[in-house]
């Protein structure tokens, strides 16, 4: 491992980078699946979900690529995935607003399919992470992507049969919502770690509720 209990784990281990190249690819098929799905089932919450496992893809990609860099270039990394968090975040608030004026009713069957798709993906990219859940900020940043997708995908399956249920849009478009807020969430958490490490230039640990010490 190289890093003893008393070092932050930064995330070099041949070990977490194959965990890390199984869960890009996984990140990668789904984006391409949920956004096909969410097209034609015209659900907020499946592209909101496809947008996320895009941002995943590239986060992942990034930590990848600076493992074993200097404290300064994983943090700016962690900044950068914490800023595209932010705007992921914005788009789907405002796509969501878009179509609660403007669009039909999802397809409820699409969704719960699709959705149990992706819960099923994300679950296993959250067990492949798990050893690795705390670190710096750019190890953190995965973990709590990799976690936010799976609660994610559970509430867009519960839209799904809420969308069926009471045959409205609202349910789809109140978990466009949810996961908006929820991009903005991880992305505040992950810039203020990544600020922290710049500003000290030593990686802060967090415990495993997220809060920094």
């Amino acid at each position: 491992m190289g890093a003893g209990h008393d070092h932050t784990f930064e995330g070099l281990s041949a070990d977490y980078k194959r965990r890390l190249w199984l869960v890009i690819a996984i990140n990668a098929a789904m984006f391409v699946v949920e956004m096909t799905a969410g097209a034609l089932a015209g659900s907020q919450a499946l592209q909101a979900d496809a947008l996320d496992f895009l941002g995943d893809t590239t986060t992942y990609g990034i930590s990848l690529a600076v493992i074993g860099a200097s404290l300064r270039a994983r943090s700016i990394a962690a900044f950068v995935k914490g800023i595209s968090l932010t705007l992921m975040g914005l788009w789907v608030l405002g796509s969501t607003i878009y179509h609660v004026v403007v669009l039909s009713l999802p397809r409820a069957e699409v969704m719960g399919v699709v959705g149990f798709l992706a819960l099923a993906a994300n679950v296993a990219s959250v067990l492949i992470l798990m050893r690795y859940r705390d670190g710096d900020a750019n190890v953190r940043s995965v973990w709590l992507c990799s976690r936010n997708d799976a609660i994610g995908n559970v509430i867009v399956m519960i839209a799904a049969l809420a969308v069926w249920g009471t045959a409205t849009k609202w349910p789809d478009l109140i978990v466009a919502g949810i996961m908006a807020g929820l991009f903005l969430w991880s992305s505040f958490q992950i810039l203020t770690q990544a600020m922290r490490e710049m500003k000290t230039g030593a990686p802060s640990a967090t415990n495993h509720h997220g809060h920094a010490h």
